[in-house]
């Protein structure tokens, strides 16, 4: 497949607050992005990448802080919980808990 046949994909794909086309700027979100999409307050966001947990990240220079659309998507599923009707319960594929 050639770069410009993925480009084309990916400006075709449709994310939460990103306009059609703009995705191939937006492959880096800023922490107000991820804070919007993902309800993390940006505290949140800071205090967890000072105890280096939570979503992965990138720093750009001294200041700079990017998320990757694919870390916070990640993040996202691995936050998912399912309901088992059978046991009653809730369970976190994340934490391997019932």
């Amino acid at each position: 497949m050639t770069e410009k046949t993925n480009q084309d994909k990916l400006a075709k794909v449709k994310l939460p607050g990103i306009k059609t086309g703009e995705l191939l700027e937006k492959i880096y979100l800023s922490e107000k992005e991820v804070a919007a999409m993902t309800g993390i307050a940006i505290a949140t966001l800071r205090n967890d990448r000072h105890l280096r947990r939570g979503i992965h990240y990138c720093k750009v220079g001294k200041k700079t802080v990017k998320y990757r659309w694919e870390d916070v998507k990640s993040y996202m599923e691995q936050c998912l919980i399912t309901f088992d009707e059978k046991q009653k319960t809730f369970k976190n594929e994340y934490l391997k808990t019932t």
